[in-house]
């Protein structure tokens, strides 16, 4: 059968007369914040204590807008007749954001994930030099970063928690086993270890 002539225009004014008679609601942007999608881009925050200094996102960023400088520490040996230790120790670390394009490679070539999206995207400076954000600035992003999504229950145990688990498990059944022979070394001795 075929369809009633200006069926189409009677279904787009039941909607358009709908969306006449719905409440609106205006959210005001600074006293109400958006709701941001999990995945949004703002800026880029640094977990420095994860950094390792192997320079990865600079090599990677095709902006070139990711300095960083550092230099060697040298540890002496932890045990007589070792060697010595050397890591590398950031001095600076800053992302030129008005060169950045906010493409994410730096993120997703870390390692060791010290770098993270933060979705604050209200900063604003008035002379472009000061788009360059320093590590101290970078380590305040941090604080806005969101919590990763929990797990999903049926899922397969991370193999690193499963091998820590393992191994606190294994811990934990050495213990009380050396308690016992503690104690018993205790009463041998007359209760002087």
């Amino acid at each position: 059968m075929p369809p009633l002539p200006g069926s189409g225009l009677a279904k787009g004014l039941a909607v358009t007369l709908r969306t006449m008679t719905r409440k609106t609601v205006t959210a005001q942007y600074p006293d109400t914040q958006p709701e941001l999608p999990p995945r949004s881009r703002g800026v880029i925050g640094l977990f420095e204590e994860n950094c390792t200094v192997c320079m990865l996102c600079a090599r990677e960023c095709p902006d070139w807008c990711i300095y960083i400088d550092s230099h060697k520490e040298t540890s002496p040996p932890a045990a007589p007749g070792g060697r010595e230790r050397s890591r590398n120790v950031l001095d600076r670390f800053a992302i030129d954001f008005s060169l950045c394009m906010y493409c994410g490679i730096c993120i997703e070539v870390c390692p060791f994930d010290a770098l993270f999206w933060s979705p604050e995207f209200e900063y604003a400076e008035t002379d472009i030099h000061e788009l360059t954000h320093e590590r101290d600035k970078l380590r305040e992003w941090m604080w806005t970063v969101p919590e990763p999504p929990a797990l999903d229950p049926a899922a397969e145990e991370p193999k690193e928690i499963a091998a820590a688990r393992k191994a606190a498990d294994k811990l934990a059944a050495q213990l009380p086993q050396e308690q016992r022979e503690h104690r018993s070394r205790q009463d041998e001795n007359g209760g002087t270890p």
